[in-house]
């Protein structure tokens, strides 16, 4: 009989053990899928420059038009509805947070640094571009871990010139 209890609890470690694995490898997997769509959603918007300024010469980077282009971006890449919420199929669970969406025009002198000290975030730019941070929270198929949520940030240079 001890046997038999033995097994049931055994078999009950293990199933734990391999739950936690199979949750900390779809963590990841959601990290780096989360991490290049906002790497392209940041590249997208800073190639969105104002047609009248490239006409001038200046390098001007449209923020409404880079703004709605990174929204695009994250929509396709996460399935995500206009608002940020998940479609039906989609990886995610719950809505997607854009936290920081900044233009860096070409008004500014360069090297230019961005901080963020509400992120822990910094970078030096050497072109115009685009700064992205967005919260995403993973969907744990298990409820084996505590919630993981992610401040995924993504910077994207002109390129081209």
């Amino acid at each position: 009989m001890y046997k038999l209890l033995f097994v049931i609890v055994m078999m009950t470690v293990w199933l734990a053990a391999h739950a936690l694995q199979t949750d900390q490898e779809l963590a990841v997997q959601t990290l780096f899928r989360g991490k290049h769509a906002v790497n392209r959603a940041a590249h997208a918007a800073a190639q969105q420059l104002d047609a009248a300024e490239l006409a001038e010469g200046r390098l001007i980077i449209d923020e409404s038009a880079a703004s709605a282009q990174a929204a695009r971006y994250l929509q396709a890449n996460l399935q995500l509805d206009g608002a940020g919420n998940p479609l039906p199929g989609s990886f995610l669970k719950e809505r997607v947070e854009v936290l920081a969406f900044e233009v860096v025009n070409g008004d500014r002198a360069f090297p230019y640094t961005y901080r963020s000290d509400l992120y822990d975030y910094d970078v030096t730019l050497h072109k115009p571009g685009v700064v992205l941070i967005v919260r995403l929270a993973y969907p744990r198929a298990f409820q084996v871990m505590e919630p993981i949520e992610w401040e995924i940030k993504g910077t994207a240079e002109l390129t081209g010139y």
